[in-house]
């Protein structure tokens, strides 16, 4: 276990990297609280990616407000990369240059307007990573709740980026697309195999942009199929091998045989 997953003790005058550790990676009240905030504020920044083909005809008022978000965001990494113990490792992880990515689609909105659509990925980064586990998920033992919530987080960003994509590639050069909700029609009845034929790609390159549509689709909604069917199991872990996960009626560990004394509801 790394140090950045140790409870850090509530910081008293000390350095900002402390404090930054503190709030990022504590365990106490304050802590939590202030990812709470942070994680409203993403929520509310996921809701503008999600607004944007709408907000973009507002001109120099749109860009105004992408270069704030951009500020927030940025701020935001920069202070988690200082929180974070050793920085090449925090820059192994991909979630984080996914961040990135959606960062740089902020600060050049122009050059990568094309891009903006992959802002949305930040939908999926942000129901995958430890920081939003370590806030909400600290509330549930029970692990059906992460995985329903993360199957479900990849399906949402799939059908979004998917249908910015179509709005972005294919708006007045495809027939009866002409708006962003053209663009999610199409992309609901081509993920769900509907295939009503009234709206369709153009050319080769679209039929090959549906069947992958398709077919990333069905895998999408099988996987959110199983969380939704598979026996849950409930956060426990074993003091002989630290297996984190087990069944809600488990006697003993699966991986070692050491007993366990898992609570329930009646304990």
């Amino acid at each position: 276990m790394t140090s950045d997953h140790i409870e850090t003790a509530k910081p008293d005058g000390l350095r900002l990297k402390a404090r930054l550790r503190y709030l990022y990676h504590g365990t106490q009240p304050a802590a939590v609280k202030f990812r709470l905030m942070v994680i409203i504020v993403d929520l509310i920044i996921i809701g503008f990616f999600l607004a944007t083909p709408i907000l973009k005809e507002a001109g120099w008022a749109f860009y105004v407000m992408d270069y704030l978000i951009a500020a927030i965001l940025g701020l935001d990494l920069a202070a988690r990369a200082y929180a974070w113990s050793d920085i090449k490792d925090w820059l192994k992880r991909p979630i984080v240059w996914i961040d990135l990515f959606v960062l740089a689609t902020l600060l050049f909105p122009v050059w990568l307007a094309n891009l903006g659509f992959l802002r949305l990925l930040r939908l999926w980064t942000l129901l995958n990573s430890d920081f939003f586990w370590r806030t909400i998920g600290r509330r549930f033992d029970d692990t059906r709740v992460e995985e329903i919530t993360r199957a479900l987080a990849s399906l949402v960003t799939f059908v979004f980026v998917v249908t910015g994509f179509v709005y972005a590639a294919f708006r007045g050069r495809a027939e009866h697309i002409n708006g962003y909700l053209d663009a999610l029609y199409f992309t609901v009845a081509t993920l769900t195999t509907t295939g009503f034929g009234d709206i369709t790609l153009p050319g080769n390159w679209g039929r090959v942009i549906s069947i992958v549509v398709m077919l990333v689709g069905i895998t999408l909604f099988i996987r959110l199929a199983q969380t939704l069917i598979r026996p849950h199991k409930v956060k426990f872990p074993c003091p002989t091998c630290g297996l984190q996960k087990h069944d809600p009626d488990a006697v003993h560990c699966k991986a070692c045989g050491q007993i366990l004394c898992i609570p329930d509801e009646g304990d």
